[in-house]
């Protein structure tokens, strides 16, 4: 019967008709709640037997088994082994410690530790969920019982320990990568100067906020001040940062100067962070259970979400989904910026409904062509779509950093409206920094890799 409507009506109409299906189920399983896995990858089979019959299914499975060949996949999983013995040796809590006791005489100071330690932390973890639930465990009683206004102090700390999934090393920028087949070298490093401008721009807003509102982030009095003399506060910061940075120098470090390609860097920065673990006396064997187990568990969901979205994107292309798409946007005349800027608006509004693996398997096999048509470099492609992926943790109302931080407060005292309102300002930051990007790439995004050694 389907060869018939095909003889019909044309290959080219049936193609675009099984395209629009695809899109259509895909996001009626979505909207039901299904698992995105299982939508991409049935959708891509059915999508396959349907148009192609058993060539379909053979595709598919061509798709599946070339993800999982791909080499620099395999730092997925060290990369998540190396956060969860980071998140377990509870190395951000004295540093969190010491930096706050040294901010603590301003205005805002205890916001502007946060994110400066959410930063570093960033730097050792690459997992959001880590990030935002050990900074919100460690600093939201305080900066609550300090007097903090709820919406500034749940956005900081959705802002801060969103950054884990920006700056290197990212299970991100690793799916990323490879998916789009750029050095993960690279990326890794067109994302550092992005990622710390962020920093930046979530502490000035800070500042300037608690200038204009002086009781939304009041300084420690001078009786808590004192528990801590300021010779103990600025020893104890450099000797808390001290371990982080030998690991992010170990990590990155090693990846810029062409020792090790980034597989190699993940496997000696999940050993250095077993090591800190032992150094901070947090190693014992439940802790070894549970951080092998919590690996084991977001490995899994990793790469089955990849699996499904390989299926998916393999039919997608066999039904010529990028040639046609691809016509459609050169047919509208807006311009390469015009086209840049929808890519962008579909990933930022994905952002609000899905989690970043599923935007980037879903948009990236639509657009990265049409970006290679305009000639875009991908690896700017790349990098800006990882810092606009900041705000799918952000944006209501499936935001997980919202939810990650709904989970651990109280909610008498820190209402969901409240974490609504306080991550606005922040995803504004997100996109002034996008902008900036596109502004000036060289300073911002290509400077660090046009001086990495070797392209690993």
């Amino acid at each position: 019967m389907l060869t018939g409507l095909m003889a019909s009506m044309g290959a080219y109409n049936f193609h675009v008709l099984m395209i629009i299906g695809m899109f259509i189920v895909m996001f009626a399983g979505l909207a039901l709640g299904q698992e995105l896995a299982f939508v991409l990858g049935g959708v891509g089979m059915i999508a396959g037997i349907l148009s192609l019959g058993d060539a379909g299914i053979t595709i598919a499975m061509t798709k599946i088994y070339d993800q999982m060949q791909s080499y620099s996949m395999v730092a997925i999983p060290m990369f998540v082994l190396m956060a969860n013995f980071l998140t377990h040796s509870k190395v951000a809590d004295g540093l969190f410690e010491s930096v706050r006791y040294l901010f603590g005489p301003f205005k805002g100071g205890l916001g502007i530790a946060v994110i400066l330690v959410s930063t570093v932390f960033a730097a050792t973890t690459g997992i959001v969920g880590a990030s935002v639930v050990t900074m919100g465990m460690l600093s939201m009683p305080i900066l609550l019982r300090e007097g903090y206004h709820p919406s500034l102090a749940a956005g900081m700390v959705c802002a801060g320990g969103s950054l884990g999934i920006l700056i290197p090393p990212s299970i991100m920028l690793v799916s990323m990568g490879s998916f789009a087949a750029i050095s993960v070298g690279q990326i890794f490093f067109a994302a550092v100067i992005p990622g710390l401008l962020l920093s930046l721009g979530y502490i000035i807003y800070i500042v300037v906020i608690t200038r204009i509102h002086p009781d939304w982030g009041p300084a420690m009095t001078p009786e808590e001040l004192a528990e801590m003399p300021m010779r103990q506060r600025i020893t104890g910061s450099l000797i808390n940062l001290i371990p982080p940075l030998i690991l992010i120098f170990g990590v990155l470090g090693s990846i810029f100067l062409g020792v090790a390609t980034p597989t190699e860097a993940s496997g000696v920065g999940a050993f250095a962070a077993l090591i800190l673990a032992i150094f901070y006396k947090q190693f014992n064997l439940k802790m070894l259970k549970e951080s092998l187990l919590d690996t084991a568990k977001t490995t899994a969901m990793v790469f089955m979400i990849l699996f499904g979205a390989a299926s998916f994107t393999g039919i997608f292309m066999s039904l010529d989904g990028d040639e046609i798409i691809n016509n459609f946007v050169m047919g509208i005349g807006i311009g390469k910026w015009g086209v840049f800027a929808i890519m962008m608006a579909i990933m930022f509004v994905l952002g609000m409904l899905i989690d970043w693996l599923g935007i980037v398997m879903i948009v990236f096999p639509i657009f990265l062509p049409i970006m290679d048509s305009f000639g875009f470099d991908r690896l700017f492609v790349v990098a800006l779509s990882a810092v606009l992926l900041q705000t799918c943790f952000m944006t209501p109302p499936f935001g997980f950093a919202l939810f990650y931080i709904k989970g651990i407060v109280d909610p008498n005292k820190v209402r969901i409206q409240d974490i609504y309102r306080g991550v606005v300002p922040f995803i504004i930051i997100i996109l002034v920094v996008v902008v900036l990007c596109c502004i000036f790439p060289n300073q911002l995004v290509y400077l660090l890799p046009s001086k990495l050694i070797g392209t690993a």
